[in-house]
């Protein structure tokens, strides 16, 4: 016989052996809650990282939207721009008129102005003349017969085209070279 002693360390290894093997289907069922356990960890993560996703791309849309929000206003503008410089360039150069000499100052300052409120909203010239063609940022009105400068270059300049933040507010409509030599032109230039 067995004291009492014996008896209930024997009882306790009867209950840890049966804890950690238990029966055929507590296995299944314990394996079937990890795997759920496993998938919803999954679809938690997911849910997690798409929701930062959308943090992040709001958070671009809100600058964008800050920086190009101006850009309709801009593109209102920018025949004001056009204008001023037509009409400084209307005026005969070596004319004796003060009066007109004034008036040419004032429309000055006024396109001055005008380029630096522009400047300081991100909104600056694209440089067009004697450089090749760029489709990103030029529109062809014409080509014209240039014999001495490369074909593909910007040789005149009919409407000054504008970027706002590096991205196109305008393009330069501008005529380029054609029947010139072939070389290949410097883009870094």
């Amino acid at each position: 016989m067995m004291s009492d002693t014996e008896n209930t360390e024997a009882f306790n290894e009867n209950q840890e052996s049966a804890a950690a093997t238990p029966p055929a289907g507590d296995t299944t069922r314990l394996a079937a809650l990890e795997a759920e356990i496993a998938e919803l960890k999954d679809k938690v993560l997911r849910a997690l990282a798409e929701g930062e996703n959308i943090r992040r791309r709001g958070e671009r849309e809100r600058e964008d939207t800050a920086k190009f929000a101006i850009s309709k206003f801009a593109q209102n503008l920018l025949p004001v721009a056009d204008n001023l410089r037509r009409a400084v360039e209307a005026i005969p150069e070596g004319h004796s008129n003060e009066l007109l000499s004034k008036v040419v100052e004032g429309i000055e300052g006024t396109e001055r102005a005008l380029l630096a409120a522009f400047e300081k909203s991100g909104i600056v010239k694209i440089e067009a003349l004697e450089k090749p063609f760029d489709a990103n940022f030029h529109e062809v009105m014409i080509e014209m017969d240039y014999r001495e400068k490369v074909a593909g270059t910007v040789v005149q300049l009919f409407e000054t085209g504008y970027l706002i933040d590096q991205r196109l507010l305008r393009p330069a409509r501008v005529a380029v070279a054609k029947g010139g030599p072939r070389e290949r032109l410097d883009t870094n230039a």
